[in-house]
Order: structure tokens, then sequence, then C-alpha cells
């Protein structure tokens, strides 16, 4: 049996299953939030992807090996027809997911990202994980002063941060599998390939504010897919569920089947 990602899970085992997964960086914390409001009428399931968090490292960050790290977890919990959410990196991980699995969900929810490649954004990010000792810090503040100049705006630095651990000798070390991401890095931000197999629900959320979803992607997703639909998060950027909570749980209410 495949190695299987580390998970929590919220709400009944016998209610529906919806799977939420993460972008590059992120870990399953980050939709405690939303997996907490949808526990009230779901089985909602989190996860570490590959590389990232508590979940295992391996050479390989494909989406064709992240799709199948959601299998094996769907396989797991004896979980099929469930629905998936996906946010960026964790969006295209879906789109793969429907491609090879279509059978194995009956509704697909992406957030704020196209199967297009995108500019290289994250490799200041990355040669900060690489070139600080984190060993040799000693605290948090002095942490977020070492990847200040790599990172300068608070939030995203404090995002980022949430990558290390306390050393039990000292200092700290990375959660990431930092090595094996930036080596595929590319591979990540590129394209992936789509022929539209999954023709069950689809719905794909942007936020206003960012500019990773264009009309044009629209067009595309709407030639490949027979039941897709579009929505927008006011006052959001790329983070819509962090930055317009209340407005996105509201939409997820209403589309959820």
């Amino acid at each position: 049996m495949s190695q299987i990602v580390n998970y929590k899970v919220y709400g009944e085992q016998n209610k529906d299953a919806i799977y939420i997964l993460h972008g590059v960086f992120g870990m399953l914390d980050n939709w405690h939030y939303t997996a907490k409001y949808l526990s009230e009428k779901y089985r909602v399931i989190t996860f570490d992807a590959r590389n990232h968090g508590k979940s295992f490292h391996d050479s390989d960050c494909s989406y064709n090996a992240m799709a199948g790290d959601l299998k094996s977890l769907m396989d797991f919990h004896k979980d099929d027809n469930a629905i998936v959410i996906g946010h960026s990196m964790g969006g295209k991980t879906s789109l793969i997911f429907s491609e090879l699995y279509p059978n194995s969900l009956r509704q697909l929810i992406v957030i704020d990202i196209a199967p297009k490649a995108y500019p290289a954004g994250h490799l200041e990010f990355i040669k900060a994980f690489q070139s600080i000792d984190f060993t040799q810090l000693n605290s948090r503040k002095e942490a977020d002063e070492a990847f200040a100049p790599y990172a300068p705006i608070a939030p995203i630095r404090q995002f980022l941060l949430k990558n290390i651990e306390s050393r039990s000798e000292g200092g700290y070390q990375l959660k990431i599998n930092i090595d094996a991401l930036a080596k595929q890095y590319r591979a990540i931000i590129g394209g992936i390939n789509l022929t539209g197999k999954f023709q069950g629900n689809m719905n794909l959320i942007k936020g206003e504010k960012s500019g990773y979803i264009k009309t044009e992607d629209e067009i595309t997703l709407s030639e490949l897919y027979n039941n897709v639909d579009f929505y927008s998060v006011p006052k959001a950027g790329h983070w819509v569920h962090a930055d317009n909570p209340e407005y996105f749980l509201n939409l997820l209410s209403k589309i959820l089947l």
C-alpha cells in the first residue's frame, strides 16, 4: 500500500466526505477554520501534501504523484464519490486527480488557479529556505529577521515560517523537503494537460483582487468541462479563504452538493 499522508478529520464518520488540498509551502492547518465550519454538515479531511508539514518526504513532487496520494488517502478512509476542494497547487493536483480518477469524486472546487503555467514567484522564498542556517537561530524573532530580506511582507513571512519547527538540541529545522520542491518547482508552477474526463459538477472560485484567473482561463475550462461554474470573492486576493472568510464560506455553503 502507498504511504499515507499526514491528515486530520473533522466531523462525524457517517457524513459525506470533503477533502481539502492546500498550496505550495502550505499545510493542513491553513484550512482549519474552513474545515471546522464545513464539519457541521460534512466529514472534512485536510492533509499535508507530500514534502509538506508532517507528511513523508519523497523526491517525486509531480502532480500525478500528489493525485495518487489523494487516491490512497480516500481508499484508506473507504471514500468514493467525494467532494474535493483544492487551492493553488492543491487546485492543480485536484484537476489532475479528476483526470486520473474521474469516478472517485462527484464535485470539484478549484480555488484561484488555472491549469496554465505561472511566473516563478517563489524563488526568493526557496533561496531563503536553502540559505538560512535555521539550526543557529535561537528564537522565532531571529528566524523572522533572517527571513525578512527574502519576504518583506510580514503576513507572507509568517505563513512561510510555519514550515520550521524547534529541534530538541536547539535551533530550528525545516518541515518541508525544500530540495525536492526546489528541484521540481518549475513543474509545480508549470501548465498541466487536461482532457476533460471529469464531467461532474465543477466550480472555480477566484479572488477579485487576484490575477491568477483570467477571462481566457475561464473560456479554456468552459470548453473542456460541461458543468463548470465560476465565482469571484470580493475583497480577496489569492488567499481567498483568508482574505474574505465570511463571504467564502457562505459561497461554499451555497454551491456544495
